[in-house]
Parts: structure tokens; C-alpha cells; sequence
């Protein structure tokens, strides 16, 4: 159960990643600085940070995954989006600066295999570990399930097919950066100590379904039980009790941290399913390249609070090189 079923790399672990389609058609992007001084918006969740639990020694993620153990973690003072960046906001982030994604660059990306065409599937290269990825050309941010696909529909979707070098191009274009992974912890649990999900241990309280994940018989069928197959608007479950929407399911989520030579995702994403990949859990953690990009894939932002608390994000991540990622 490696990161790559969940959100395929694109070059994959020892040539275990679909053929390429093609070469890139150009150097990779120069990853922009932040803007000195800026200011969260004003929709940013101003949270106080503080030490909470991170991890988890339930024994529900696969053993590679070291979630455990459950050790106290401090963070500093942060801010972060309500929701993962939007198509409509990449869309004028790409606008305002010509960004062209590593999507876009390669001339593919990885779509999952019931969400194209039976003919267009057919043909198509497949990942040898998880065949229900395929890569397409022509699939990138704008046209999420290759040629003849649009964001008609999808403004308030989740920006998709974005590797973690776009991502962080686009949080510096907004004064912003990738959480660490225990910030990004931190805010997803929304305050409720070492609960499995961001509204506590159950996963469908009462029968509600609060997150977008899978449901049916994985990969052939998604039922979409929860409403959804593919991506859900980025409001479209209750949010946790800090005001984050969707901190699991829906897309995984790009951080910080550099682990197992690529970069961590946590969240899971609607391709998720108990049977093959139970990582909607908010203790949970992957890792993919930093140019791979998918349909399961986009990112939230963060910003730094001014003040003197503002480099205990810093003090965590020499604590994450120390204790799990190298």
C-alpha cells in the first residue's frame, strides 16, 4: 500500500510509475519568494497554535507510514485557509502571472480510470501497482479529466493536477507557504485531542456522511453515497471545530515536509476506501514527488502571524528532520 496508490508519482518508485507520454516541454518553473511582510487575508482562520498530540498508535495505516508514535508536538501561531485553493482562485493566480504547471510542462497527468472515456481508458498507460491511474495527456488544472473536459461547473472544486512545486508557487504569490505537517495536523483535528477524525472516532456519525472518500467496490465502482465521484465543492461538509472544511477526504493535500525523497500529503481524497487505503484519517500520511501531480491532488495555504511567536513552526520542522523524515 504504497503513497503512490493513492496519489501516483510521476516518475514512480523504481520505474514502477506510468510510461511517460512525453518529454517536458520546458525547464521547470522558478519557485517564486514570498512577499515580504504580507498579511493573511482577511478569510484566513486565525489559530493560537499551541502543543497537542500528533500521531497515532492505533495500528490503522500501514506500519511504512510511521504515524506513531503519538508524541506532543508545539506549533506556533498561524494562519490558514478556510479551504483547499479553489479552480477559480488558481485560475487567477495563472492569469495574474502566466504560471504554467508541471502538469502542463510534462503534457500529462493522472486521471483515474472511470472518470475518462471506456476507449480513452483502454489505451491508455496505467500505473503496473494501481491500474486505475492513467496518464493522459493533455490533463492538467484546467482540463482535470484530459481533452474535452472543462472547469464549466467547477469554480468552487478544488484545484487538481498542481504538484507541490505549483502549490508552493501559488501560496508565495499570496504572501502565504505550505503548512508543515504538524501545523497542517494541528488544524485539521480543530481543537479534539487525538480523535481519529476532525469530528471525533466515528466516521459516518449517526449516519451522516461528513467527508468525500469512497464507497462501493474499489476501483471498479464508486457508489458516491456521500454525493460524490471525484471532487466535492470545497464547502460541502460541515467544518471542523476551527472552521476547516474538508481537512480529510476530497484531495490530498501538499505540505511542507520532505519525506521518502519526495514531499508528505496528508487528508486522503475521494479515491480512499478502507479496502485498499484507509488514510482519511487526520493522523494519517503519504508522500509523493514534487512534480507528480493527479486528479486527487491540490493543496491549502498558510501564514505567519507577526510576532515573536512566529518561529515555532521552524522549531517543528528541525524536530521533524530529527525524529521521522530523514
Amino acid at each position: 500500500m504504497s503513497g503512490h496508490c493513492c496519489s501516483p508519482g510521476r516518475h514512480g518508485p523504481g520505474g514502477d510509475g506510468a510510461a511517460e507520454p512525453v518529454e517536458p516541454v520546458a525547464g521547470a518553473a522558478p519557485l517564486r519568494g514570498p512577499r515580504p511582510g504580507a498579511e493573511p487575508p482577511a478569510h484566513a482562520v486565525r489559530l493560537p497554535g499551541g502543543t497537542f498530540r500528533m500521531g497515532s498508535d492505533e495500528g490503522l495505516g500501514h506500519p511504512d507510514d510511521q504515524e506513531g508514535p503519538v508524541r506532543a508536538v508545539t506549533v506556533g501561531p498561524f494562519a490558514v485557509a478556510a479551504t483547499t485553493v479553489t479552480t477559480a482562485q488558481w485560475a487567477a493566480f495563472a492569469e495574474e502571472t502566466g504560471h504554467v504547471s508541471d502538469a502542463q510542462r510534462f503534457g500529462w497527468s493522472h486521471v483515474l480510470h472511470l472518470h475518462l472515456p471506456p476507449a480513452v481508458a483502454a489505451r491508455a498507460p496505467r500505473v503496473r501497482s494501481a491500474p486505475w491511474w492513467c496518464a493522459i495527456q493533455g490533463a492538467d488544472w484546467r482540463h482535470p479529466e484530459g481533452p474535452g473536459s472543462d472547469l464549466a461547473g467547477r469554480e468552487d472544486h478544488p484545484a487538481v493536477h498542481l504538484s507541490w512545486r505549483d502549490a508552493q508557487s501559488w501560496c508565495a504569490w499570496a504572501g502565504g507557504r505550505l503548512p508543515t505537517e504538524a501545523e497542517w495536523e494541528y488544524a485539521a483535528r480543530g481543537g479534539l485531542e487525538g480523535a481519529r477524525y476532525p469530528w471525533g472516532d466515528e466516521l459516518r456519525p449517526d449516519g451522516e456522511h461528513r467527508c468525500n472518500i469512497w464507497q462501493g467496490d474499489f476501483p471498479h465502482r464508486d457508489e458516491a453515497a456521500d454525493g460524490w465521484s471525484g471532487t466535492a465543492p470545497v464547502t460541502t461538509y460541515t467544518a471542523n471545530g476551527f472552521g476547516l472544511f474538508q481537512t480529510v477526504g476530497n484531495v490530498w493535500e501538499w505540505c511542507a515536509d520532505p519525506w521518502r525523497g519526495g514531499r508528505v500529503i496528508k487528508g486522503g481524497s475521494f479515491l480512499c476506501h478502507d479496502s485498499w487505503c484507509n488514510r482519511y484519517r487526520v493522523a494519517a500520511r503519504s508522500a509523493n514527488e514534487e512534480d507528480a501531480s493527479a486528479a486527487n491532488a491540490g493543496f491549502r495555504c498558510v501564514w505567519d502571524l507577526a510576532g515573536p511567536d512566529r518561529t515555532g513552526s521552524g522549531a517543528h520542522r528541525a524536530w521533524t528532520a530529527t525524529s521521522r523524515n530523514e
